[in-house]
């Protein structure tokens, strides 16, 4: 059905710029929500330096503890299919309360297990707020933040998950296992006390017409002294609209109106996680072997690479744009790739050994790079800034169940892969990353410097 009208008025005004006025509120908001990010990096990361221990002290087989590390995702899976329609219906806010109580009970199960039963149903509550959190941070971040620094706070998220499975592995070493979990209960803890001190996204509020706390919620998070009048007329125009339309079942999500916005947001999430990610990540420490390093210091040189070059990708984001990050990000996963996949070939063959360290270690390191400059924060950056409100609960839900199912694909048929062939493994997903590259050229729009209404309007029109 082609659009009558246009989804969202122009306005000949132009408001004055947020970041020109008080954005400390949103600064302080953002920090408040990605504690949830850093709750999500500090699950991720609890299992790899903890294997040891737990499987000592509980005696655990193999099968038992790799039970108890892949559960995480199958937990992760169970909330991003619930995170739209509790984030839809009870807030933004109301998901993170919920997401905080599933981690602050499943790490004080796990604090208190003597068996893998209590240990499988901690991870499995963690792995369900992690799953919550995956959806609801960049979301909420999205819908508080001015467009100037859109792009800069969503990113955040990504950098804050990095930050979190970093500090894990590196304080993992030095703590037990059970003090590593109840550190878990921290950024749960700050989350829960700063959301009595933040507002609701107002994007939600005007959504739910609760307008004099929609324009209450607007103006705290642009200034005291900031003319809201365009901004919050835009918001609630564009909610008019889209109220005209009939609430949307799932399966009406790929109506062509919405096919646009589906096809971007699925599609990057797919990107993301079969090029490989989750596969380099568990064979790491191997690599670094193979290139002469200890494997503890090659994973924490890893974790802090990760975490400057996070960082690096928020600062530039709202510069360079998010398209161009993604290419760039996409050149370098398929050229690490392709060196890892050398250094194994010439490994196998047993051709030029001496070359085989450097290739290695210059492969994993370019990936990991490049994984961390564009494709690990933007596909959660977009997905949060292409949907319609009326939409974003389903959509989001399914756009979040998508990228763990592709997380725990890749995680599960790397073993196989590398059996079949190591440097064959490599080459794949060389090839995995050079069609996403084709995909981001053709199909993904830039996003940079336009409001949630102007982006959604044009995408879905």
């Amino acid at each position: 059905m082609a659009m009558k009208e246009p989804l969202i008025k122009e306005h000949k005004n132009n408001l004055v710029p947020a970041s020109k006025g008080h954005p400390w509120m949103v600064y302080f908001t953002t920090f408040v929500a990605v504690c949830g990010s850093y709750e999500f990096g500090a699950c991720v990361g609890y299992s790899s330096p903890t294997q040891y221990a737990i499987t000592q002290d509980l005696s655990l087989s193999l099968a038992e503890y790799s039970l108890f590390g892949s559960i995480l995702t199958f937990g992760a899976m169970l909330g991003a299919i619930t995170s739209g329609p509790v984030a839809d219906f009870i807030g933004r806010k109301g998901s993170m309360r919920v997401s905080s109580a599933f981690c602050v009970a499943g790490w004080l199960v796990i604090y208190f297990s003597e068996g893998p039963v209590l240990l499988d149903i901690g991870r499995l509550a963690t792995g369900y707020g992690m799953g919550v959190f995956s959806f609801v941070v960049p979301v909420f971040i999205a819908e508080i933040a001015p467009k100037d620094l859109r792009g800069a706070l969503t990113t955040l998220n990504q950098f804050m998950i990095v930050a979190g499975v970093s500090v894990a592995y590196v304080i993992g070493t030095v703590l037990s296992w059970r003090a590593l979990a109840l550190t878990g209960l921290i950024p749960a803890a700050v989350l829960l006390l700063g959301l009595f001190l933040i507002p609701e996204s107002p994007r939600w509020l005007a959504k739910r017409g609760r307008e004099k706390e929609f324009e209450e919620a607007l103006q705290i998070l642009r200034g005291k002294d900031a003319d809201i009048s365009q901004e919050a007329e835009e918001i609630k125009d564009y909610i008019t609209t889209l109220e005209r339309f009939p609430k949307p079942k799932l399966v009406e999500l790929f109506q062509r109106r919405y096919l646009r916005s589906l096809t971007i947001g699925i599609g990057l999430m797919l990107c993301q996680q079969l090029g490989g990610i989750n596969g380099v990540c568990f064979y790491t420490s191997s690599i670094f072997e193979l290139a002469g390093f200890s494997s503890a210091i090659g994973s924490i040189v890893y974790a802090c690479l990760q975490v400057v070059i996070t960082g690096l990708g928020a600062v530039l984001i709202d510069k360079a744009g998010r398209k161009p990050l993604l290419l760039v990000s996409g050149s370098g996963l398929v050229m690490g790739c392709i060196f890892t996949a050398a250094a194994f070939y010439l490994k196998v063959q047993q051709v030029s050994v001496g070359a085989v360290p450097a290739l290695a270690l210059t492969g994993i390191l370019v990936y990991i790079g490049s994984f961390s400059i564009g494709m690990g924060a933007i596909p959660w950056v977009v997905m949060s800034e292409i949907f319609p409100i009326n939409i974003k609960g389903q959509a989001g839900s399914l756009a979040t169940l998508v990228n763990w199912f592709g997380a725990w694909l890749c995680s599960y048929t790397f073993n196989f892969l590398m059996n079949w062939s190591s440097y064959g493994t490599f080459i794949l997903y060389a090839a995995i990353n050079a069609l996403a590259i084709l995909f981001i050229v053709v199909v993904v729009p830039e996003t940079k410097g336009k409001s949630l209404e102007q982006l959604q309007a044009a995408i879905n029109a």
